[in-house]
């Protein structure tokens, strides 16, 4: 598969991110999580790259004025093996040339020893062309440091995953020294509040950090902005995982108005069965006017 370049010139993906926010008024990423057996029956031609790469572009081509990135969930295009590769490196050259101004997240949600992950930032980084990739936090920071040092790029880490059992670990009480002198500023919280103060305070020095944190938890979301500051957090799980938009937008602004990168993937993707893409524009443009609305009611106090 070739390399998929960026002609114009490089910016960070903090830098993309930040530009689009305000360049399209929105906080909306769309899920190209494009399962071959969930695409309509008509937009299949008989041949799977063909097939995924045509749904992606029909899918960007209409929905991309009301988006700040795309996000393609690897899973959805391995499991169709190398055709399914090549549509997802495609998919990627699609953005570009449509729009090369939005930033594409990789969801692969990588992670194991440092040799090893330097294998995956190639391939995400150089191969695909993504902008930024999630990662798991649990081999520790001296294993993402291939990613970590690619200050250019995007490193989203999980943080409280949208799952009903994300409790059953990221819950768990752990204590920590804050302050200089040990056993003096010594706090307990969650998990999931410890990944966020070590990724806020430790592993963000390229300034090249984000987190994660399912729209399924909005309290928990308020916690970890506290923590993190301005820090951008993607939130997947609107739409199939019906998250409370209103309260996640409350939780999760940041100071400028934005901070977040809110998925959904099935409920703008798949919103028609006959394949329809302009009821695709019409879902994406309803939730970046929705979270819009909910968001110039906080400003205003209303």
């Amino acid at each position: 598969m070739p390399k998929t370049e960026r002609k114009e010139k490089e910016m960070t993906f903090i830098e993309m991110l930040k530009n689009r926010w305000q360049k399209a008024n929105s906080m909306v990423c769309v899920g190209l999580d494009s399962d071959y057996s969930q695409i309509p029956e008509g937009c299949k031609t008989g041949d799977v790259y063909e097939t995924m790469k045509g749904f992606n572009f029909s899918v960007v081509s209409m929905t991309r004025d009301f988006v700040c990135a795309y996000k393609p969930n690897s899973a959805f295009y391995e499991d169709q093996w190398f055709p399914g590769l090549q549509a997802l490196q495609e998919t990627i050259s699609i953005i570009r040339t449509l729009d090369p101004t939005i930033p594409v997240i990789l969801d692969a949600k990588r992670t194991d020893i440092g040799n090893t992950n330097r294998g995956y930032a190639k391939m995400a980084f150089d191969v695909l062309g993504a902008d930024a990739i999630t990662v798991n936090p649990y081999f520790g920071g001296e294993a993402l440091k291939p990613f970590l040092d690619r200050a250019d790029k995007g490193v989203i880490v999980l943080c409280r995953t949208s799952n009903p059992g994300a409790k059953e670990l990221q819950d768990l009480p752990v204590t920590i020294d804050t302050g200089v002198v040990p056993g003096i500023n010594r706090v307990t919280m969650p998990l999931y509040q410890r990944v966020a103060y070590q990724v806020a305070n430790e592993w963000n020095k390229n300034g090249n950090c984000l987190l994660v944190v399912g729209v399924t938890y909005p309290d928990e979301l308020k916690e970890v902005r506290k923590i993190v500051g301005d820090m951008p957090i993607l939130v997947p799980g609107i739409g199939a995982q019906k998250g409370d938009l209103e309260a996640t937008v409350k939780a999760g602004l940041d100071s400028t108005g934005f901070g977040m990168i809110i998925n959904s993937a099935r409920g703008i993707i798949f919103a028609s069965k006959e394949g329809d893409f302009n009821v695709a524009a019409q879902e994406a443009k309803k939730l970046r006017d929705q979270i819009n609305e909910i968001k110039a009611s906080i400003i205003t106090g209303q």
